[in-house]
């Protein structure tokens, strides 16, 4: 595989330039004045804002190949991200408003910290904090994948592919560490606006290039490939695994560190309703990807590596130029979505590691250096692990949705529960932790997406154990629950704050 040498340049001189904006964004000094400044912005982020946030947030390098890819080998599974994402934006518009208020009225910047005030339990903040630090960092890894894997297709043959990555990481988390949550934002609009052009571009132009247009196209896939238009109605991937597999990514897709940072930077409650309602128009991109992947697999030849089927016809595809601002797009989708996952876990290691476990008296601006300084060590972390576990990468990221979905009743369930428990929600957390790793060391899934059944042994756990502790959580009340269902407070404290 023998790179292009314009694709290339047009790559580094997008990236770079990008990356100069990070930089620039975090030029006034109050970005770095405290914790909330640098995580989420002070809280004063717009609607359209939060929009291109939380889009370059969840729609990233690995959505974009993940998905051809799965489409490419699997067919139609790959529309499982579809109902996923609706889903979840649609339960987002219920919870996360709530969520906000709360946030925003207790100075809360991630969701450990509102889990220990909630609850009145750093040991459940802890918990929390340490299951969102370890499934974030193959997080990264797989954006550090995302964009080795463009590089390496462009680059191969003039430049030291791992080399490059490496700088590149290295010069996201200097604007990281630079700008704080400002870096990724303003980058977060050029990149968007690339992945809105470029996959529309090429979802019109490739159908045309092979086929002569859409119809041929869908034509050839009924006659030579009808086995990718429909779902396996059994084996270890059917509908059983597409329907719990959607269910379970669509719950736990706000219990990521980076989701939940986005959202936190918000102005205002109606801010986050409005993202719950536009956010699904990303999901016209995600169609469109999926049909990328079943052009690759008419196209391209037998045997390509799925990991690189939607970059290899990229390469096949187009001239220098198309190319260069194709795999730009796919390199932004990789290095943004890693500046905001970074902030998230240092976020979680710093507040509700550091702080309420190894140092609770720790200085606010002490506080908040390590903030910053922990963003080069995870993203080192995560670019030590992705060079030194390749293969082990995409599983570990789908591991990783199972784990995040067992903090959604610790998180979301007891937004609306007033009497759940601690010691409940805690038990609650290990068994589904516990349930979702042995179910897929075993491999004993029955068809099952692995994260449901720890899911329904977390839930279980909390509703027959919550009545053994109930009493004593009904007597005791803190700033939280009575935000939360103290009706009068909360209307007072809202008048109060302008929410």
């Amino acid at each position: 595989m023998q790179g292009n040498l314009t694709a290339l340049s047009i790559t580094i001189f997008i990236i770079l330039t990008v990356v100069l904006i990070g930089f620039l964004s975090g030029r006034d000094k109050k970005v770095r004045s405290s914790v909330e400044e640098w995580s989420v912005g002070g809280r004063r982020f717009g609607g359209l804002l939060v929009w291109f946030l939380v889009g370059a947030d969840l729609y990233t390098a690995y959505t974009f190949l993940g998905l051809t890819s799965t489409a490419y080998t699997g067919g139609s599974l790959a529309f499982f991200a579809i109902p996923y994402s609706v889903l979840a934006f649609f339960i987002s518009y219920f919870f996360l408003p709530k969520l906000w208020k709360v946030a925003n009225h207790h100075k809360l910047t991630t969701l450990a910290d509102y889990a220990r005030e909630r609850f009145d339990s750093k040991l459940l903040s802890i918990l929390i904090a340490i299951v969102g630090v370890l499934m974030l960092i193959p997080y990264i890894c797989l954006q550090l994948s995302g964009i080795q894997d463009t590089l390496q297709v462009a680059g191969t043959g003039f430049i030291n592919v791992k080399v490059v990555v490496v700088t590149s990481f290295l010069l996201v988390a200097l604007y990281t560490f630079f700008s704080g949550i400002k870096g990724p934002t303003y980058t977060a609009i050029i990149k968007d606006v690339l992945v809105w052009a470029i996959m529309l571009f090429m979802v019109v132009s490739l159908p045309m290039i092979h086929f002569g247009g859409w119809t041929p196209m869908m034509d050839r896939l009924v006659k030579d490939a009808p086995q990718l238009l429909t779902i396996p109605t059994d084996g270890p991937k059917g509908i059983p695994w597409f329907i719990t597999a959607s269910l379970v990514s669509a719950l736990a897709l706000f219990m990521w560190a980076h989701a939940a940072t986005g959202v936190f930077t918000a102005k205002s409650a109606d801010s986050i309703r409005k993202n719950a309602m536009f956010l699904p128009l990303y999901n016209i991109v995600l169609i469109l990807v999926i049909f990328l992947g079943f052009i690759a697999f008419l196209v391209l030849p037998k045997g390509t590596d799925p990991r690189f089927a939607l970059l290899t016809l990229i390469q096949s595809s187009y001239g220098g130029v198309a190319q260069g601002l194709a795999y730009a797009t796919i390199a932004l989708a990789s290095l943004i979505p890693c500046s905001i996952m970074a902030i998230g876990a240092s976020n979680l290691f710093a507040n509700n590691i550091y702080r309420d476990w190894i140092n609770p008296k720790v200085k606010p601006s002490r506080l908040t250096m390590i903030t910053r300084g922990m963003v080069f060590v995870v993203i080192g972390l995560a670019l030590l692990f992705g060079l030194v576990f390749p293969s082990a990468l995409v599983s570990l990221q789908l591991l990783g949705v199972s784990g995040m979905v067992q903090i959604f009743p610790a998180i979301v369930i007891s937004l609306f529960w007033k009497n759940q428990t601690r010691e409940a929600t805690i038990i609650g957390l290990l068994v589904g932790l516990a349930t979702t790793f042995t179910v897929y060391g075993t491999g004993n899934s029955y068809g099952i997406y692995e994260g449901f059944w720890g899911l329904a042994a977390n839930f279980l756990a909390v509703v027959v154990l919550n009545p053994l502790f109930v009493k004593k959580a009904k007597s005791n009340a803190n700033p939280v629950k009575e935000f939360l269902f103290n009706k009068n407070q909360k209307e007072a404290s809202l008048a109060k704050k302008g929410a």
